[in-house]
């Protein structure tokens, strides 16, 4: 039977119809586009929905081996993580406040309490007989929370902050010049040099993107210097690009005591955390 050029064509059509949809576990070429979430399921929406769980203890080991105990400040569908970084002497504890406050904003945050510091190993006093080489160890402990919320959180790199106070700050500002996905820093009373660990030269590895706020107070001289002073010429000496705020209180002390004594700071921290 001969068929028509028509009824060719039609058969030819039905034909590649069946075959493409009998197929199965096909790899497209061509990237399809992904049809639109429901209005609630947004960037914006997953945002508005962020809720802190509440804090858990969590641990993890370091490159280098050391035991590493820190608060978790759980949040569903955070819009950014935080690594706390304490005082020395201090612990992971000292960031309770903030670590809330800011969970509650939808950041997740780990407060850690550094290796020689708390329940971390070396831990509780073992900081006090450290050598400036084995406090400049501690940058392996940052290194390891930020891979802590990268593998067991879900964290996006170019999403995690760090906020730390006295050498904790100090700490924090080297894991920003060395790993210039970590986007911003909040500093509370860094200095020129605590323990070996320098600032100066760090502050000029910053990359484009990346965003510092300097806190520190003009009564805080028992940091080889004022350390208002000291954060001040840290400030001024960040390269053109790199975005930079500073907060210089008369009256607030050193760390996070800056944070007790005044209460405005949160919001500033806040704040700064949200500016995109």
């Amino acid at each position: 039977m001969k068929l028509s050029k028509n009824a060719v064509s039609t058969i030819i059509i039905l034909v590649s119809l069946a075959t493409v949809l009998g197929l199965s576990g096909v790899s497209y070429i061509i990237p399809q586009t992904p049809p639109k979430a429901p209005p609630d399921e947004t960037a914006e929406g997953n945002q508005a929905q962020s809720q802190p769980l509440g804090m858990e203890k969590v641990s993890f080991k370091t490159q280098d081996n050391v035991a590493i105990t820190a608060n978790l400040y759980a949040v569903s569908n955070p819009k950014g993580w935080i690594i706390f970084s304490h005082m020395m002497p201090a612990v992971k504890e000292s960031w309770g406040d903030l670590a809330n406050v800011l969970a509650g904003a939808g950041f997740e945050g780990l407060a850690i309490d550094l290796r020689g510091h708390g329940e971390s190993g070396g831990g509780p006093d073992g900081y006090k007989s450290f050598s400036d080489a084995e406090t400049q160890k501690s940058i392996a402990d940052l290194e390891a929370a930020a891979g802590y919320l990268v593998n067991q959180r879900g964290a996006a790199p170019t999403k995690i902050s760090v906020i730390g106070a006295s050498i904790g700050a100090n700490l924090s500002l080297e894991l920003m010049s060395v790993h210039p996905e970590v986007a911003r820093a909040v500093l509370l009373s860094p200095g020129l040099d605590y323990h070996g660990v320098i600032t100066e030269p760090m502050v000029q590895k910053l990359k484009a993107g990346q965003k510092v706020f300097f806190v520190s107070s003009k009564d805080d001289v028992r940091s080889g210097g004022n350390n208002a002073e000291q954060n001040q010429k840290l400030y001024d000496a960040i390269p053109e690009g790199i975005g930079k705020e500073i907060k210089i209180y008369d009256t607030a002390g050193h760390g996070t005591a800056i944070l007790e004594k005044q209460p405005e700071l949160q919001q500033l921290i806040m704040d700064f955390l949200n500016r995109i």
